[in-house]
């Protein structure tokens, strides 16, 4: 078991990453009154019980709250009907959340936990891969618009982290597999120098899904986020936004696209977008871009976009994007091996990064 600490200055808390993380939740939620758990069914179905049963021993009144599947139900008619839920159970103040599932789940109850009583305690407990190397930690919560998505959100740190990487051994391979596209955000991040030994040095082990790997890996990667939350908890410095890597494109491509790919495969392509784009701008040599798209394609991600994608209607979304300011914005590397927010590149090298993905021919 691994212990990362989330080192804010006013509510430090830990991400526990192991086998069996689930079964300390008694420990950090003994003493309150109630406890919802929301999930959704075929995630329940595996792990609630024994997260559950731990709650119940720690003597815990508990119940299960169930949202529905896919990037739609990140919404806010799903907030409106768990919040009154919630209150129909009567949860109070005092009481907590568990966000037992992947990021659909994670972002729409820490919101719900965000607003309801204007704020309670939640701890995120993540189960796919995605969730655990990154949006489990941090606080950021959101659901989505029409227009886009996490455009409705706030920050809202959780008071822990169980990230059980056990339970990733029940995820799809697809889905399991879109988890390594921010896995190769973190190897391609300064810092990111350990996360590229494990997936260089036990590949094999990191798709046959082994324990004690995904151990170090699911550490290595949650060490870095959460030293980047510490420095910039709420994305004031621009610390914070090297986190966003690949995702000015990734969510773009969710959206346009009706979330055909998922998020960790629209990273994925993102970040063959940004290397391409540094390229082009002359940020990074030709060695750089070859890095960024010879690290997504070795981990079996996408390095093109679907058919049918349109310039023009990704270039609208990407001015939508909660980093734009107006115009255009993305993270890229440059010369020194640093990422920077860079505004409104030329268009011609938007227009080379668009060709190296498949848009435009």
């Amino acid at each position: 078991m691994e212990r990362v600490t989330v080192a804010l200055p006013d509510d430090p808390y830990d991400v526990l990453v192991g086998a069996g993380a689930l079964t300390h939740a008694g420990e950090l939620l003994g003493g309150r009154r109630k406890v919802a758990v929301i999930s959704q069914a075929g995630v329940a179905d595996f792990h609630a019980p024994g997260l559950l049963a731990a709650l119940h021993g720690a003597g815990v009144d508990t119940d299960l709250f169930l949202m529905d599947e896919g990037e739609d139900a990140k919404s806010l008619a799903t907030v409106d009907t768990l919040c009154s839920e919630l209150a129909e159970w009567g949860l109070l103040r005092n009481d907590a959340i568990v966000a037992l599932g992947g990021g659909v789940v994670g972002d729409t109850a820490g919101f719900v936990a965000s607003v309801y009583h204007r704020g309670i305690p939640v701890v995120q407990a993540p189960t796919t891969l995605l969730a655990q190397v990154d949006a489990a930690i941090g606080g950021k919560t959101a659901v989505n618009l029409p227009q886009g998505k996490n455009l409705v959100g706030a920050f809202h740190q959780p008071i822990g982290v169980l990230a059980d990487v056990t339970t990733l051994a029940t995820l799809p391979p697809r889905e399991y597999r879109a988890g390594l596209g921010e896995v190769a955000k973190y190897a391609l991040m300064p810092g990111g120098e350990r996360v590229a030994e494990i997936v260089a040095a036990h590949s094999s082990a990191v798709v046959d899904r082994d324990v004690h790997t995904l151990e170090a890996l699911v550490g290595a990667c949650a060490a870095i986020k959460a030293a980047v939350v510490a420095a910039d908890p709420h994305e004031r410095t621009g610390i914070r936004a090297t986190l966003n890597l690949g995702h000015t494109l990734a969510h773009a491509l969710e959206s346009v696209g009706g979330y055909e790919l998922l998020h960790g495969e629209a990273v994925a392509v993102g970040l063959v977008f940004a290397g391409a784009l540094a390229g082009a701008m002359e940020r990074v040599d030709t060695a750089t871009v070859e890095r960024y798209r010879d690290l997504v394609a070795a981990l079996d991600l996408p390095t093109q976009v679907p058919d049918g994608a349109n310039a023009d209607d990704l270039v609208a979304s990407m001015r939508r994007d909660k980093k734009a300011v107006g115009g255009l914005t993305f993270v890229l590397p440059n010369l020194a091996g640093a990422l920077e927010t860079v505004h409104d590149p030329d268009p011609r090298a938007i227009s080379e990064a668009f060709h190296a993905v498949g848009v435009g021919g």
